[in-house]
C-alpha cells in the first residue's frame, strides 16, 4: 500500500505549536515510507477565516522543512489544496447520499433548533418529512441544511492505530450538518469527501478529534467507502497540567521564530514529545527522523511542554554554528534593534568578530540585541555615576583603576588580548587592588554591565579608540559627581 497522508488546519488563526507537531509527524511519516504528504487547507468555515493566516501556515511548515508532494502546479511549485475552490466536489457528495437515503433536508429554522436542542443535538424533526412537502419549501426557496441520517440503532467501530478498536453507540451521535444553507460543507462532509478523493491512507491528528471519529465513520459508511487508518496523537501538556495554552509556551509558530529558536531545535525538540528514537539521544536531526520514524515508537502518554528543555537544545544547536551561520541569524535581530545597519561594514566586522564571544552565552538569537548592544553603539547608559564603582571598591579607588588604565592601554604596541591582559594584571599589582577589582571596574566602564563576554577580548573587538574614550569617560563622570 502506498502510503498517503495530508497535514489539514484550518485559515482560521496562526499554527499553534501542538499543530505543528502533527504536521511534522504526519510528513516524517511520508517520508520514512516513501509515501506522499499532501497539505490541505480547509478554509470552509468563511465566519472565522483569519486572512493572512494561510501564509503563516505555510511559512511555520517552511521554516522547519516541511514541504508538501502534491498540490496545483502554480509556476513549477506546489500550492496546498484548498477545499474552498473544491465545492462542486462536496455538494456532489452530499446529492450522493440524499439520493441513497443517508442523508436529509432540514428546514428548521435557528430558533426551533435551539428551543429543541437534545443532549445529543438536533431532535430529528426534518429527518421525516413527506416529500410533497420537501418539494413545496424547495420551490419556496426555504433556507435549509443537509444532515447526516445517522442509523437509530446498533454501533460504530473505529479503528484507531494506538487504542485499537473503538466502539461508539449511534444513539449517542447527532444528525451532523453535512451542507449549510450557505452551499459550503461542514468540516465533516469536506474532510471525508476529500481523504477519500485524495487517497488518504492514515489520518495522524490530535487525539482531540477522537470524539468526531465516530460521525466520520458513519460518513465513510454511508458512501460506501474504506476510511483511512487513525492515529490519535496524545495533546500536548502544560507544564502546569491541562492541555498547553498561551500562558505557557502554546504559542504561535512565528512567536518562537521571533524569539530565535533554531528550526532544527524545533524539529528535534517536537519529534520526540510523545514519540521516541533509541531512548538515548537527545539530539536528532531531521534527515535522521526521516530514516527512523515509525508509527510504533509514539507512545499514548501525554508530552508535557518543557520550555526548558526547549531552550537547552536551542543552545545547543546554537553551539553547533559556525561564526559565518550564527553572524547570519544573529544579523537581523540587531538590525531590528537598530543596531546594525544593511551595508554598514564596520558593523558587519564587530558581528563577525563577536560570534565566538556569545556562541556559549546565547539561549535565544534574540539575546543577542541586548547582550551586544554597547558593541554597535558607543551611547552607555550607566543609570548614575555611582554605578561606576563595583562592591568592594571606593570611588577613590575607581578613578586610579581608570586612571591607570588609560595610561597603560594607550601605549600599547598592538591592542590585542595577548598584550591587554598582562599590563592590567601588573597594573592591579602597581595599584595595590585585587584584579577583580580593576577587572570590574573597566568591565562597567566598557559595557555599562556587570555581565559580559571576557573582558580583554572585549577591548580587542571594541578597539583601542573607542575603549580609551569610554574610560576616559568614565572617569569625568566619576570626577565630576
Amino acid at each position: 500500500m502506498d502510503v498517503r497522508v495530508r497535514f489539514a488546519p484550518s485559515p482560521t488563526g496562526y499554527l499553534h505549536i501542538g499543530g505543528l507537531r502533527t504536521a511534522l509527524f504526519n510528513y516524517l511519516f511520508a517520508k520514512k515510507t516513501g509515501g506522499t504528504f499532501i497539505l490541505r487547507i480547509e478554509d470552509t468555515d468563511r465566519t472565522r477565516y483569519v486572512p493572512d493566516s494561510l501564509q503563516d501556515i505555510m511559512a511555520s511548515m517552511r521554516w522547519i522543512g516541511i514541504t508538501w508532494d502534491e498540490g496545483p502546479d502554480i509556476s513549477g511549485k506546489y500550492a496546498p489544496y484548498t477545499q474552498s475552490e473544491r465545492l462542486p466536489i462536496y455538494r456532489q457528495a452530499a446529492d450522493t447520499l440524499l439520493a441513497d437515503g443517508h442523508a436529509y433536508r432540514c428546514f428548521c429554522t435557528p430558533e426551533r433548533l435551539e428551543k429543541t436542542r437534545t443532549d445529543v443535538g438536533y431532535d430529528g424533526h426534518c429527518r421525516s418529512l413527506p416529500p410533497d412537502e420537501i418539494e413545496r419549501l424547495l420551490a419556496a426557496n426555504t433556507p435549509h441544511v443537509v444532515r447526516l441520517a445517522v442509523p437509530r440503532s446498533g454501533t460504530t467501530r473505529v479503528r484507531d492505530f494506538l487504542r485499537g478498536e473503538i466502539e461508539f453507540e449511534n444513539t449517542l451521535q447527532d444528525d451532523l450538518v453535512l451542507l449549510k444553507s450557505d452551499g459550503f460543507p461542514t468540516y465533516h462532509l469536506a474532510h471525508v469527501a476529500d481523504d477519500h478523493a485524495m487517497a488518504i491512507t492514515h489520518v495522524l491528528r490530535g487525539e482531540e478529534w477522537l470524539s468526531s471519529t465516530p460521525k466520520h465513520a458513519l460518513l465513510f459508511a454511508a458512501f460506501g467507502w474504506q476510511p483511512p487508518l487513525y492515529v490519535h496523537l496524545p495533546v500536548i501538556r502544560s507544564p502546569f497540567g491541562g492541555k498547553l495554552s498561551k500562558r505557557d509556551g502554546g504559542m504561535a509558530v512565528h512567536d518562537f521564530i521571533a524569539q530565535g529558536y533554531l528550526p532544527d531545535a524545533m524539529t528535534n525538540f517536537l519529534a520526540l514529545l510523545g514519540w521516541s528514537a533509541d531512548g538515548e539521544r537527545s539530539m536528532i536531526t531531521m534527515a535522521e527522523l526521516e530514516q527512523e520514524f515509525v508509527l510504533e515508537k509514539i507512545g499514548m502518554g501525554s508530552p508535557v511542554f518543557d520550555r526548558a528543555k526547549l531552550d537547552d537544545l536551542n543552545g545547543k544547536y546554537i553551539r553547533k554554528l559556525d561564526d559565518a551561520a550564527l553572524a547570519e541569524r544573529c544579523r537581523p535581530f540587531l538590525t531590528a534593534a537598530g543596531l546594525m545597519a544593511e551595508g554598514d561594514a564596520a558593523h558587519e566586522d564587530i558581528l563577525r568578530r563577536i560570534m565566538p564571544l556569545y556562541r556559549e552565552r546565547l539561549v535565544l538569537l534574540r539575546d543577542i540585541a541586548e547582550q551586544a548592544q554597547f558593541f554597535f553603539t558607543d551611547t552607555l547608559d550607566y543609570g548614575s555615576a555611582e554605578n561606576l564603582i563595583p562592591k568592594k571598591t571606593t570611588r577613590e579607588d575607581a578613578v586610579r583603576i581608570l586612571q591607570g588604565a588609560g595610561r597603560v592601554l594607550s601605549g600599547l604596541a598592538a591592542f590585542t588580548h595577548a598584550e591587554i591582559e598582562p599590563i592590567l594584571r601588573a597594573l592591579s599589582e602597581e595599584l595595590g587592588l585585587s584584579a577583580r577589582q580593576v577587572f570590574m571596574t573597566l568591565r562597567i566602564a566598557l559595557t555599562a554591565r556587570e555581565v559580559s563576554p571576557g573582558l580583554f577580548e572585549t577591548m580587542e573587538v571594541l578597539g583601542r579608540e573607542r575603549t580609551l574614550a569610554r574610560i576616559a569617560r568614565a572617569q569625568s563622570l566619576l570626577s565630576d559627581a
